[in-house]
C-alpha cells in the first residue's frame, strides 16, 4: 500500500477508530493516543492483511489497543486517582475560572462549585471537617491529621467515606438535572 493510499485509508476510518477507542477509556486524550498507535500497527501489517473489507479489521485492532490500555496496571493506577480526584476534587475547587471559558461556561462552573461547596458544609461530623480542609482549603491529610489531632490513617479513611458520599450526592444532583 502506497503512502496516500494509507492516508485515504486513515482519513476513512479515523472516526470510527476514534470512536471505538473512546467508548472504552472516556477519556479524549488517551482515545487520540490509541487512535494513532491503532493506525501505526495497522500500518506496519497492512501488507500482510488477506481480506478486502478494512472496516471489521480495524475495528479489531482499535478494540484490542483499547482493551489492552484498559488492562495495563497504569491505566488502573490513573483512572482510579482522576476518578477520586476528578469527580470531587476538581469540582469542589473554587479557583479563578479560565479566561478562555465562555461566560456561561463560567456561570455553569461557578454555579457548580457553589453546590458541591453546599454539599460538603452538609456533610455530618467527622466528615465535614476534614472535606473543609481538603477540597475547599485545598490542605493534604498530613496537614488535616496535624489540625485535627487525628491519626494521618483516620483522616485519609474519614476522606475516603466523604469522598463517596459526595460522589453519590454528585450523581444525584446531576442525573436529576437531565431529566
Amino acid at each position: 500500500m502506497t503512502q496516500r493510499e494509507f492516508s485515504q485509508f486513515v482519513k476513512q476510518y479515523e472516526k470510527l477508530v476514534f470512536t471505538i477507542c473512546y467508548q472504552f477509556v472516556k477519556d479524549y486524550h488517551e482515545a487520540q493516543n490509541l487512535s494513532q498507535e491503532t493506525f501505526l500497527s495497522a500500518y506496519r501489517h497492512i501488507d500482510d492483511y488477506q481480506g478486502d473489507n478494512y472496516k471489521p479489521w480495524i475495528a479489531r485492532i482499535a478494540t484490542n489497543k483499547a482493551k489492552d490500555y484498559l488492562g495495563s496496571a497504569y491505566a488502573r493506577r490513573v483512572m482510579l486517582a482522576s476518578s477520586e480526584e476528578n469527580s470531587v476534587e476538581a469540582m469542589a475547587s473554587v479557583r479563578l475560572t479560565d479566561p478562555s471559558e465562555q461566560p456561561d461556561e463560567a456561570y455553569i462552573s461557578q454555579e457548580s462549585s457553589g453546590q458541591i461547596e453546599q454539599m460538603i458544609r452538609s456533610l455530618h461530623e467527622p466528615y465535614r471537617e476534614v472535606c473543609i480542609l481538603r477540597f475547599l482549603e485545598e490542605k493534604d491529610t498530613q496537614q488535616i491529621a496535624d489540625i485535627l489531632h487525628r491519626p494521618k490513617k483516620t483522616v485519609e479513611t474519614q476522606l475516603y467515606r466523604a469522598r463517596t458520599m459526595l460522589q453519590k450526592q454528585i450523581k444525584e444532583v446531576y442525573s436529576h438535572e437531565k431529566e
